[in-house]
């Protein structure tokens, strides 16, 4: 069974926020999660904005809890808000959804999530990816 590493989890919290500085995104905050939803890594950079950290966290979390990327949850609270909402308040409150939550494959299973928040969601997704790949394993956006 893989398991995400805490040196994978460093590799993916790196890459992401170097990508984010190499496209000249607004701070970030990256939060890894492993497939339990524990705190693997954490990190946020100079300036960002208060609450990041607890808005990346709700994306990664929420991604974890529904088992699909977090731009596939920000399409179903458009299609299915109450159902979202319910799903919300299920997991403590913790799911954000909106693009920048990504899923973690390592040989086609969960290992884990990733988290970005700071800049456009879809910014924040293009910086999950990045920090996902840079450790050699697979993002699931849920586009």
């Amino acid at each position: 069974m893989p398991l995400l590493s805490l040196d994978h989890a460093r590799t993916i919290l790196d890459a992401a926020l170097k990508a984010g500085t190499e496209h000249g995104f607004k701070p970030l905050a990256v939060v890894v999660l492993d497939a339990r939803g524990a705190l693997k890594a954490f990190a946020a950079q100079d300036g960002t904005s208060l609450k990041r950290g607890e808005i990346a966290r709700g994306k990664a979390d929420g991604a974890l809890a529904m088992g699909i990327g977090s731009r596939a949850v920000a399409k179903m609270a458009a299609e299915r808000p109450t159902f979202v909402a319910a799903a919300t308040h299920a997991v403590g409150g913790s799911l954000v959804p909106a693009p920048g939550g990504v899923l973690i494959l390592d040989g086609g299973e969960v290992v884990g999530a990733v988290g970005v928040s700071g800049d456009l969601s879809d910014n924040d997704e293009i910086c999950a990816v990045a920090g996902i790949e840079a450790a050699g394993l697979k993002a699931e956006t849920g586009a």
